[in-house]
C-alpha cells in the first residue's frame, strides 16, 4: 500500500488469514493518523478520528491481553501469578508485536503520510506493533473472539511456543522497561551513578533511571545490577501507577548479573 491508494485487500486478507465481512474496518486497521490528517481539513478532528487506526488499537491491546493471558493460564496452570505476568508481558511487548508484524509484511500495507513515509514509519517498530494491534480489534469486531484468538495464535505461534517461565524469570529487566516506554511513545530511561559507597573491594553503587514521568532508585554491588534493579523498580513503580496505586519510595536490591 503506498500512501494514498490501498493493495488489493483480497491480497492482504490472504496474508492475515481472515476474510473481512466489513472491509471498511480492515482499511481503518490499516491506516495510520498521518495519513488521516494528511486527507481532511484542519480543525475536523471527530473526521480523522473515524479515518486512522488509534481507538482500534486501544481495543486490540485489550484482546491481546486477555487471549494471551487465557493460553498462558491453560498452558501453565502451576505457575504463579507473577510467572504468568512475565511472560505476558514479553508476549504483548512492542518488539514481539512489531517482528510478528514484519512477518506479516503489514508496514507495507498501511497508508501512513508523506512525513512519516520520510521518515521510515512502515519500519517503526512502535508503528508495527500499533498496527497488529488495530488488525486485531478489526477481525474481533468483524468476527467476534474466537476469530480474534484464532489470529492472536497463528501470527505468535513461535512466540507462545518458545516462551516458558524460564524464559521470562530471565529477561532484562532494562529491555523490558525500555520496550515499554518504547510502546508508550516515552523517550528511552536514562541510568545514572548518583552515590557509591564502602571500600573498593566491597563497593555499593546506587543508581538512579529517569524517564518521561518518573523516576526510581536502587543499589547493587556492580553498576549493571544496580541498573537492572532499579529498571525492576521502575517496571514495578509504572504497573501501579496502571493499577492506580500509590507507593513510597523504597530501596531495592537483587543479585549481581554474572
Amino acid at each position: 500500500m503506498n500512501t494514498d491508494a490501498p493493495a488489493n485487500l483480497d491480497q492482504i486478507e490472504l496474508k492475515l488469514g481472515h476474510i473481512f465481512k466489513d472491509k471498511q474496518l480492515l482499511e481503518r486497521a490499516l491506516t495510520h493518523r498521518s495519513w488521516a490528517h494528511e486527507q481532511v481539513a484542519s480543525g475536523n478532528e471527530d473526521t480523522v478520528r473515524h479515518l486512522h487506526n488509534e481507538a482500534l488499537e486501544f481495543v486490540g491491546d485489550a484482546v491481546l491481553g486477555c487471549v494471551v493471558a487465557e493460553y498462558l493460564f491453560r498452558a501453565y496452570p502451576q505457575v504463579t501469578e507473577g510467572e504468568l505476568s512475565r511472560m505476558k508481558h514479553r508476549l504483548v511487548s512492542a518488539n514481539t508485536l512489531a517482528q510478528a508484524a514484519e512477518r506479516m509484511e503489514l508496514g507495507s500495507l498501511l497508508h501512513v503520510g508523506r512525513g512519516e513515509e520520510k521518515t521510515g514509519g512502515r519500519r517503526k517498530q512502535a508503528l508495527l506493533a500499533d498496527a497488529f494491534e488495530a488488525v486485531l480489534a478489526a477481525i474481533f469486531f468483524d468476527a467476534g473472539f474466537e476469530a480474534a484468538r484464532s489470529f492472536v495464535e497463528q501470527a505468535l505461534d513461535a512466540e507462545l511456543q518458545r516462551t516458558n517461565p524460564e524464559e521470562a524469570a530471565a529477561a532484562d529487566y532494562k529491555t523490558m522497561l525500555q520496550e515499554r516506554l518504547q510502546a508508550e511513545r516515552r523517550d528511552a530511561p536514562r541510568y545514572a551513578v548518583v552515590e557509591t559507597i564502602g571500600p573498593p573491594h566491597r563497593r555499593i553503587f546506587h543508581v538512579e533511571v529517569i524517564w518521561q514521568g518518573g523516576c526510581a532508585r536502587a543499589e547493587g554491588s556492580t553498576i549493571k545490577s544496580a541498573e537492572m534493579a532499579a529498571a525492576r523498580r521502575a517496571l514495578e513503580s509504572l504497573a501501579n501507577i496502571e493499577a492506580g496505586h500509590v507507593t513510597l519510595n523504597s530501596k531495592l536490591q537483587i543479585p549481581d548479573s554474572k
